[in-house]
């Protein structure tokens, strides 16, 4: 399995810890669609609580509805006439 290594003194600049670094990376994933929510957290080392709390602290959407589900949400409004 490969392993990414990041410098110390590349840490120290960022002022990060290396789990923090990760986490950071995990949730940059998930935001530009690379993991699911689940891998990105299972990548952090996070369950999925605190994948969903790291999200939320950088302002990243956890659900991300697309323009089929709102369709799909219109069709059973009119069908229960509401």
């Amino acid at each position: 399995m490969p392993v990414v290594s990041i410098p110390d003194d590349i840490l120290k600049e960022a002022g990060s810890s290396e789990h923090e670094a990760v986490v950071e990376f995990a949730c940059r994933l998930f935001d530009a669609g690379k993991l699911t929510l689940w891998s990105a957290a299972r990548f952090a080392g996070l369950d999925r609580n605190g994948m969903e709390d790291a999200l939320l602290a950088r302002k990243i959407a956890i659900y991300r509805p697309q323009a089929s589900d709102l369709a799909e949400d219109l069709a059973t409004l009119e069908h229960l006439g509401l």
